[in-house]
């Protein structure tokens, strides 16, 4: 028995009678052809418009992000004023009234004012006088031996240290101890 087999290259064909009608009449090409020139000018006008609309959108953010930091900067100025109106106060002080002692009450009270600012910032201050060295946080200038605390402790802040949000603003200036 022979198998008869069928030509595996022929395929059934549909025949669209819309397509035939167009290859038929030239007048069909041309309104085809201009149906997808109009839906092509539909898309690229409003990919036009995406785009000028991102553009407005990066153009204002940026605005917006520019009046947030002038924002940011005229809070933490106007806290900072108190501070400088209290420095000159106690630079027009005169007369017998004076003393050392009003001098050294008078810049502490405007630390203070200054601190409370730097804390209402979230300014921190990196103070390690006795803990471990951090090199995250600290910045060793010299090494000295001593006895009386455990190796690479600090035993001398030179500079204070400060953050701001978590972030570090600047390394504290420290020395750290070693075995003598």
């Amino acid at each position: 028995m022979t198998d008869i087999k069928e030509n595996p290259f022929e395929e059934p064909v549909e025949f669209d009678v819309e397509t035939a009608e167009l290859a038929e009449n030239p007048e069909n090409d041309d309104s085809a052809l201009a149906r997808a020139e109009e839906e092509l000018a539909k898309h690229r006008e409003a990919m036009l418009r995406m785009q000028a609309e991102m553009d407005n959108l990066r153009k204002r953010l940026m605005r917006d992000l520019e009046k947030s930091r002038k924002l940011a900067l005229e809070t933490i100025m106007k806290d900072l004023l108190q501070v400088w109106d209290s420095l000159e106060r106690g630079l027009e002080a005169t007369g017998e009234s004076l003393t050392i002692e009003s001098l050294v009450e008078g810049q502490e009270m405007t630390l203070k004012m200054f601190e409370k600012v730097m804390q209402d910032h979230n300014l921190e201050v990196i103070d390690p006088l006795g803990q471990r060295f951090n090199p995250e946080f600290h910045e060793a200038v010299t090494v000295l031996p001593a006895a009386e605390v455990e190796e690479n402790t600090v035993i001398e802040v030179l500079q204070k240290g400060f953050r701001l949000h978590e972030r570090l603003i600047r390394p504290a200036m420290v020395v750290v101890s070693r075995k003598p």
